[in-house]
Formats: structure tokens, C-alpha cells, sequence
């Protein structure tokens, strides 16, 4: 089964990775250094390097278990990854985008349902205040899940990168946002 024929470029989940978010995972030539600096990579069962090697393969296969993935729901989008690519591949970006299609094909994780309520509480933060409350957001998914002590030690490594936020702030055009954000759902409905 030759997938050329139907696509001239590239097909698959890496087809729509490139399509969708304009990330391109044929640029990696496998540095490692994403994997390296990655906080949460020994917990993952794909490390990002070894996710984009499967994604550029094209193989069906190998696409189902990068969705089934624990890997996709551990990134906290650091952005360490994509700062260290030479080739400035937008890793964080991609788990996204691939943690919405997880969800929409109901190919989560069993251990990702604690971090899938983190993802709900994250998505309601941005539509209350059209921005992250992030340690709103982090006390209410901790509430949710009872997990309470396991990332508390990324937290302040994350402040002191400006990662984190302590009050909400308004998004001066939070309409703007609302539709951004409807659109986003409207899509996972279709």
C-alpha cells in the first residue's frame, strides 16, 4: 500500500501535523537534544526524538502508539526542546495538536486521565479569562485529581522562567479568543 499516490507531499499524521500547525518533523535529523533537556523524558515511553523518528516514518502502526501515548499528555510545554533544536521544531505544539486528536479519537492513555482533567482545567482558564491563570489552574486540577505533590518541584523552576503566572490577566481581546476557541471546538464536533 504506497501512500505517494494519494498525497504528493506527505500523508499520515505527520501530513497533518505539517498541515494543521505548520510543524515539519522531516527536519529532524535526530541530535538528540530534545531528548536530553526534556524535565519529564525518563518518564515518558517515547522520548521527542524518538516520537518525530516515528512520525517520520509514516508507519500507521507507529502513529496509533504515539496517540496511545503516556509521552503527548507528560509534556508541560517548557519549550526546553524547542529551544535547544537546531532545527527549531516546535515540539510542544505538536503534543497538542496530537493530545486533541488522542482525545477526539478516545485513544488516551489509562495512566494520561489525571492529566486529561489538568487539560480541561487548562481549557476553561483560557475561556474564563481569555488567558491562563496558570496556578489557578494547577490548584484546581490538583483539587481534581488529589496528586498533590508530584510536579511541585517543577513549579518553581518554572516561575523563575517566567513559565508561571500568579494572577490572572485579561487578554485585551478576549472576543477575539472566544472565537479562536469555538472554532477550535467546533472542530473536534465535525
Amino acid at each position: 500500500m504506497g501512500s505517494s499516490a494519494h498525497h504528493h507531499s506527505k500523508s499520515g499524521l505527520s501530513g497533518e501535523i505539517s498541515e494543521h500547525i505548520g510543524v515539519n518533523v522531516e527536519k529532524c535529523y535526530q541530535c538528540g537534544k530534545c531528548s536530553a533537556g526534556c524535565p519529564v523524558a525518563s518518564e515518558m515511553d517515547y522520548p521527542p526524538s524518538l516520537m518525530l523518528r516515528m512520525l517520520q516514518t509514516g508507519d500507521k502502526e507507529l502513529e496509533q502508539k504515539i496517540l496511545k501515548s503516556y509521552t503527548i499528555w507528560l509534556c508541560v510545554s517548557c519549550e526546553m526542546c524547542y529551544q535547544r533544536c537546531p532545527m527549531e521544531i516546535d515540539i510542544p505544539v505538536m503534543c497538542d495538536f496530537l493530545r486533541s486528536k488522542s482525545l477526539a479519537q478516545g485513544l488516551v492513555h489509562k495512566k494520561a486521565k489525571n492529566i486529561v482533567k489538568f487539560h480541561k482545567a487548562f481549557l476553561g482558564s483560557i475561556r474564563n479569562t481569555g488567558r491562563l491563570y496558570e496556578l489557578g489552574l494547577i490548584a484546581k486540577y490538583k483539587l481534581g485529581s488529589m496528586n498533590l505533590m508530584q510536579d511541585v518541584d517543577l513549579a518553581p523552576a518554572m516561575i523563575s522562567k517566567g513559565k508561571l503566572h500568579f494572577l490572572p490577566e485579561k487578554i485585551k481581546n478576549t472576543a477575539q479568543m472566544k472565537r479562536i476557541f469555538n472554532k477550535t471546538i467546533s472542530k473536534k464536533d465535525k
